[in-house]
């Protein structure tokens, strides 16, 4: 009989509430800790899906103790697995090894006998930060620590859910929630002028009859159009497999998500040009409708007498690295955080790169 699926988040939810928490009570009766689901995987954004089931998804959970206490790791990760059932809801606790000619990818492995290989993992506060965001500390984060991280690592930390909190991890989470101000403001303008550097170029390169060339710039520029209205709605956007399922859900995706698809889908400049107006001008109201400056116009003009409609010359870029107060960020060149200039995966997603990557803000 085939398992209903049940969305991770739940699954993990219900089996620490009605298997790991009975089993550490019992065990551990005096330790501190707290329980969740954080980290990379689709079930942690609510977005997985019976294809996720095929690798790493199942009944588990993220344990974090006290740096005191790390030393009952061992301890804890043999009483699960001596005690957990080999069921759970229909699936099984038991995962296969590592395969580590497969990027480590470990499956849902049935059982009837000797202990679990679960993944109830045991860390600290501390190790979630090294080995999620690359940092060795939560306090007083630097502009360059918040430009180096991409959103899609801070969204993963700050997404997913937390089904006990004895030591304080929800505190954590939400000390990475969003941006400093200052911080945001320079994101915005760094998006504003990325569609102001290439938005005539999509027109340009149609006219002179490289249609191709074209669809990759304005493919490139509904993309901006996407990630500057995250930037909008203070939501981390999360890497492209979920890209436009996240977008979807932005407020401004219903209204501005078709627009964006008819943008895409065009075969000419002049219909790409169509669609991609009414989305400036969105977003030129959306920016308008935040207030983070004073009121900007909010239609396009034409670039410089030649054919092609733009947005950023009515100087959006500009009025917000006005708004920064803080020197050093004010002083940075419009680039942007990491994902603002790199769509590396390896670049985005490495931790021990990180730092080196923060020397790129170093004044």
């Amino acid at each position: 009989m085939k398992t209903k699926f049940i969305p991770g988040i739940q699954l993990c939810g219900q089996f620490y509430a009605q298997v790991v928490r009975p089993l550490l009570e019992t065990h551990f009766p005096a330790l501190e800790y707290s329980a969740a689901l954080l980290g990379d995987g689709s079930e942690t954004l609510g977005y997985d899906t019976p294809m996720s089931a095929d690798h790493h998804w199942g009944p588990r959970v993220m344990l974090f103790v006290r740096e005191t206490d790390i030393g009952l790791a061992s301890q804890i990760h043999r009483m699960l697995a001596d005690n957990l059932p080999y069921t759970f809801m229909g699936y099984s606790t038991h995962f296969s090894e590592p395969d580590m000619d497969d990027n480590g990818v470990q499956h849902l492995t049935p059982i009837d006998s000797g202990p679990v290989n679960h993944r109830v993992t045991v860390q600290t506060p501390l190790s979630l930060l090294a080995d999620h965001l690359g940092l060795d500390h939560a306090e007083n984060l630097s502009p360059a620590d918040w430009l180096s991280i991409s959103e899609q690592r801070l969204l993963t930390l700050t997404a997913g859910a937390v089904y006990h909190d004895g030591i304080g991890l929800e505190d954590l989470r939400q000390r990475f929630g969003w941006y400093p101000h200052d911080v945001w403001l320079y994101l915005l303008a760094a998006d504003w002028a990325r569609i102001g550097q290439e938005e005539h170029l999509m027109g340009r390169a149609g006219l002179v009859g490289d249609e191709v060339g074209s669809a990759l710039i304005g493919a490139r520029l509904v993309r901006d159009i996407m990630r500057l209205c995250f930037l909008m709605e203070r939501r981390y956007a999360p890497y492209p497999k979920w890209f436009g399922t996240a977008f979807k859900h932005l407020e401004c995706g219903p209204a501005l998500y078709p627009i964006l698809q008819k943008a895409l889908a065009a075969r000419t400049w002049q219909t790409r040009q169509k669609y991609l107006v009414p989305a400036y001008e969105f977003i030129a109201r959306k920016h308008n409708a935040l207030s983070p400056t004073a009121p900007l116009p909010e239609t396009t003009i034409q670039f410089f007498g030649r054919p092609f409609q733009v947005i950023a010359l009515q100087g959006f870029a500009d009025a917000l690295l006005a708004q920064i107060s803080d020197p050093a960020i004010a002083s940075l060149p419009p680039i942007g955080g990491i994902d603002q200039w790199s769509d590396n995966t390896d670049l985005l997603e490495s931790r021990s790169l990180r730092a080196k990557i923060a020397q790129i803000y170093a004044p």
